[in-house]
């Protein structure tokens, strides 16, 4: 490489480190040390390696880089102002309200694929946005920039070992090896083999290099570029605070604006106003897309039995052959969670994540980056190890579909192990999310599809045993709607139930009037949104409302009927799964847990 270049690349890495200290002095916050130790990679790779158009984040061409090291957003921001993409002032306004430039990077700024800063993730996304790019036949590049704290992350080698198994050579993972994390020194400090020999077992091309060298680095992501068959672990070794005595290499300054800002700037060099000029992208690449057809959704007669996850899958696999942006992933689950239909009928957007549900999630999130309509199925008890993930796919306003199967005690002798209880709740918290549970077959395969068109993370709850069909063929349910199903002038309660104990619902509606005790039924569907002016209606006739939920008190349906009419002060009975379940039939959990339609009657009548 010419003298000069060197010369320009080393001046560019100190601006990213004077803007960085900058940028953190001026909020009096931020991560300032651990921006100025990648400095250097990140120069190289602006200058002499990104393939990005900025003025058009949109190019389906453009490379993708993600910090999964997010705290280190003040060397982000820097370097969109060396690329000319915001301005110094924009810089200074770091971490203040109202700006785009948030502590850790979210999509807020178009140039922001995800919301990062819960380590461990940037990775395991970055392999879905790699994933796609095969699935496009795309050139993009994927890089993704990686501390060395967050490889203690379990997640980060779900991520290793797909994207190893896949030979996304697409991938580029550079890991920021600076020896100290929050409180101290990481794991392996700067031993760069000990991580080498476990990319390296996971199928990884691997490159040590010293990270403040810009000659190894170009040539290590020029190696990236260039390697077939695999993806690339680039291993930069560097020091935290790199070039200002005051925090290099030392304890205890992580997360903190540096107390003698102008004395490391001036130590630095002082303020600069280069500028970078990123490669644009090549012209013309239109990404591949499937064909699309008529919808032909299966649809179930009035008093079969046919279990909402069947229905599911079923609908899914019509709306993949209807829809070419659609896409399904699974976590080895697929014969339980019947997203196997799905994979028989569209095979090439089938992706197989096995039981890693951390990068089940991740996967879609970095699907859905590119366009594509993800499906991810699980079971509902397993989805919680992937909360996080689910979480910070809020943050990133992602629009991603899960699906969690085999919910509730009434899965019968499986045991608590595998109930998903808390699901509800989990996702219902989750910021502008959608939930939804069906009671019938042609209600599941209605809402499947409406899901394909809700933005922000959606999530339908499955049932594993058979259910009546009680809706006809064509019903529509929209999103944040409900059914009356039961409904006379004296009633004198309201039973508002969702899934499967929408049945022990009627049932027990049944015998109340059979003994001269009217109650209406409501099958809340939608729990978030939820519909307030049926609930309303329903408080303000009767007085008197039961919910009656296959999950755990605290966070469900009973609490979205409550968030609803609490105003009104309605009496409300909450049914729920309040002990611990072990091993039993359907009937016997649901009737342990009292919310047969035994338990519903009974509580009726004690209410009144």
């Amino acid at each position: 490489m010419p003298e000069s270049d060197l010369q320009y690349l080393s001046e560019l890495a100190q601006q990213l480190r004077v803007d960085s200290v900058r940028a953190a002095a001026e909020a009096g916050s931020g991560h300032p040390t651990s921006s100025m130790s990648a400095a250097d990679l990140m120069a190289v790779l602006f200058a002499r390696h990104l393939r990005y158009d900025f003025g058009r984040p949109g190019n389906p061409a453009n490379d993708h880089l993600i910090f999964s090291k997010g705290h280190a957003s003040p060397l982000l921001y820097a370097l969109y102002k060396a690329a000319g993409a915001i301005d110094d002032a924009e810089l200074l306004s770091f971490r203040r309200r109202g700006s785009r430039l948030e502590g850790h990077p979210t999509p807020r700024l178009p140039w922001v694929d995800v919301a990062t800063g819960s380590l461990g993730q940037g990775l395991p996304v970055g392999v879905g946005v790699a994933m796609a790019g095969r699935l496009e036949r795309s050139p993009y590049r994927v890089w993704v920039l990686c501390g060395d704290s967050e490889l203690a992350e379990g997640s980060i080698w779900e991520a290793a070992e797909h994207a190893g198994t896949e030979g996304l050579a697409n991938l580029t993972a550079i890991v920021d090896v600076n020896r100290l994390g929050q409180r101290g020194p990481t794991r392996h400090e700067w031993d760069t083999g000990a991580y080498a020999r476990r990319f390296g077992a996971f199928g990884w091309h691997t490159v040590e290099i010293d990270g403040h060298d810009p000659e190894q680095i170009d040539h290590a992501l020029g190696d990236a570029r260039g390697t077939r068959g695999r993806p690339t672990v680039i291993l930069a070794r560097t020091r935290k605070g790199q070039g200002a005595s005051e925090v290099q290499d030392r304890e205890g300054a992580h997360g903190k604006a540096l107390k003698n800002a102008d004395q490391a700037i001036d130590e630095l060099g002082g303020v600069r106003d280069l500028r970078v000029s990123v490669r644009e992208p090549e012209e013309g690449v239109e990404p591949y897309r499937f064909e699309t057809a008529p919808l032909s959704l299966p649809a179930y007669d009035v008093g079969e039995k046919v279990a909402t996850r069947t229905a599911y899958g079923e609908a899914l696999a019509a709306l993949g052959a209807a829809r070419g942006d659609v896409v399904a992933l699974d976590g080895e689950v697929a014969d339980s969670t019947r997203t196997e239909a799905f994979g028989a009928a569209v095979p090439e957007r089938f992706f197989e994540m096995y039981i890693a549900e951390q990068q089940l999630v991740a996967a879609a999130v970095g699907l859905q980056v590119r366009g594509w309509t993800p499906y991810a199925a699980t079971f509902a008890a397993f989805l919680t190890r992937a909360y996080d993930f689910i979480r910070m796919a809020g943050v990133s306003r992602a629009s991603i579909r899960l699906v969690g199967s085999h919910a509730g005690v009434a899965i019968g002798e499986d045991g608590p192990s595998q109930m998903g209880l808390e699901d509800l709740a989990m996702l219902r918290a989750v910021y502008g999310s959608t939930v939804l549970y069906p009671c019938d077959a042609n209600q599941a395969a209605a809402l499947t599809v409406a899901m394909a068109d809700v933005e922000g993370v959606s999530y339908l709850r499955t049932t594993r045993g058979n259910t009546p069909v009680i809706y006809q063929r064509d019903e529509e349910f929209p999103v944040g709607g409900s059914r009356v199903l039961r409904h006379s002038p004296g009633d004198r309660a309201t039973i508002v139930a969702a899934g499967v104990t929408v049945h022990e619902a009627l049932a027990a509606a049944d015998e109340l009037a059979a003994g001269g005790v009217p109650v209406g039924v409501i099958d809340l569907y939608s729990i978030k949104p939820v519909d307030a002016a049926a609930l309303v209606e329903a408080a303000t006739t009767t007085g008197n409302l039961i919910t009656v939920e296959d999950h755990r008190l605290e966070g469900g349906l009973g609490d979205a009927v409550m968030d609803a009419v609490s105003e009104l002060g309605p009496r409300v009975v909450k049914l729920a799964v309040t002990a611990l379940p072990g091993s039993a039939t359907p009937e016997e959990q649901l009737a342990e847990a009292g919310i047969d339609r035994h338990a519903i009657a009974a509580a009726v009548k004690q209410l009144l």
